[in-house]
Parts: C-alpha cells; sequence; structure tokens
C-alpha cells in the first residue's frame, strides 16, 4: 500500500451504539495522550489533517472511525493517562476503550504507540497485558524517533524490548517505518 489513500472521516462515537456497523476490519490505534496517534494515521494514509491533532493532550474523548480505501477503517481511541483530565471524565473514556476493545468482533489489529523518548510507561504496560490477556493482536509502534540521536534510538528501542516485543520505530517526520506498519497491517488484513 502506497500514501495518498482514499481516506475518509466516518464518525466521532462517544457510545458502542454510534459505532459502524458495516462489518468492516478494523485497526485500532492506542496509545497516552500526545503520544502521536493522529499523526501516525495521518502519515499512514498520506494524508495532513485527516485524524485531528492537538497540543493539548486528552482532546480526543471518543472513538474517531476513518473509513479506508472503502476496505476498512482506522480506529482512534481516546488516549488515556493525561493528569489534567478531571477524574469523572476518566472512568467513562475507560469504560468506553475497554468496551470496543473487548466487545468488538472485526477488530483486527491493535497499535500500541509508545513514545520513544519515554518508552513504556505503567498504563502502556496495563495496556499491553490487557490486550495479551484478551488475546487482542498488537503491533508496538514507538513514534518521534526523529528527536532521538542513534545512541538514544537504540538505548529505547532495547527498553521497550524487555518487555518480550519487537516494536517498529515510527516518525512522521522523516516517514520512517511506514513500509514496515503497513506490511505487518496488511498481512494482518489478509487472514
Amino acid at each position: 500500500m502506497t500514501h495518498d489513500l482514499v481516506s475518509e472521516f466516518i464518525t466521532s462515537a462517544g457510545n458502542p451504539d454510534l459505532f459502524p456497523g458495516d462489518g468492516l476490519p478494523e485497526i485500532a490505534f492506542l496509545g497516552r495522550s500526545n503520544v502521536g496517534k493522529s499523526s501516525l494515521i495521518n502519515t499512514l494514509v498520506g494524508r495532513k489533517g485527516l485524524a485531528f491533532t492537538s497540543s493539548t493532550p486528552g482532546r480526543t474523548q471518543t472513538v474517531n472511525f476513518y473509513r479506508i480505501e472503502e476496505a476498512f477503517y482506522f480506529v482512534d481511541l481516546p488516549g488515556y493517562g493525561y493528569a489534567r483530565v478531571p477524574p469523572q471524565h476518566r472512568l467513562p473514556w475507560k469504560k468506553l476503550i475497554e468496551g470496543y476493545l473487548e466487545k468488538r468482533g472485526n477488530l483486527r489489529l491493535c497499535c500500541l504507540i509508545l513514545d520513544a523518548r519515554r518508552g513504556w510507561m505503567p498504563q502502556d504496560l496495563d495496556l499491553k497485558r490487557w490486550l495479551e490477556y484478551h488475546g487482542r493482536q498488537y503491533l508496538v509502534v514507538t513514534t518521534k524517533t526523529d528527536k532521538l540521536n542513534r545512541s538514544e534510538q537504540e538505548r529505547g528501542l532495547r527498553a521497550v524490548r524487555l518487555e518480550g516485543v519487537e516494536p517498529q520505530p515510527f516518525s512522521a517526520v522523516t516517514g520512517r517505518g511506514v513500509r514496515e506498519i503497513w506490511q505487518v497491517i496488511s498481512k494482518t488484513l489478509q487472514r
């Protein structure tokens, strides 16, 4: 797959009744607030501004569905772990995210996104273990690799590997990792 795919925003759903019902396969993107989910989605489809990026972490509070090539969805889940979100908003988010991940039959792959500069944070590890417990296939993507020099990148990747996964480095600036991520997505969709 190459850049400039036919992609369109379909819906922003605050509850499962509003999720698309057409049964197309879904690739979900999850990670902490401000980890670069929107930039990753935009870079993968070759379209700036498809997924909304915000300088204010915690802005996405709904599940956003983007239809790609009329064949499958990219699903942007609300970021987690941002301290300035009031506690009364955290629980509905958690329920929305877990409900989606647990019950969504057409979910094929979860892209668990980590900031290369920070590696695993406690909530990332919780999510990884949750995905494993529920048998969800996932790919760990480390974003913002362009902000690190080579030795910092290697150190960061080694730290991520300690959890028994091989991360896929990614940079929205340089395009690093786009081809490899598409290979995993394409393979997953063919199953």
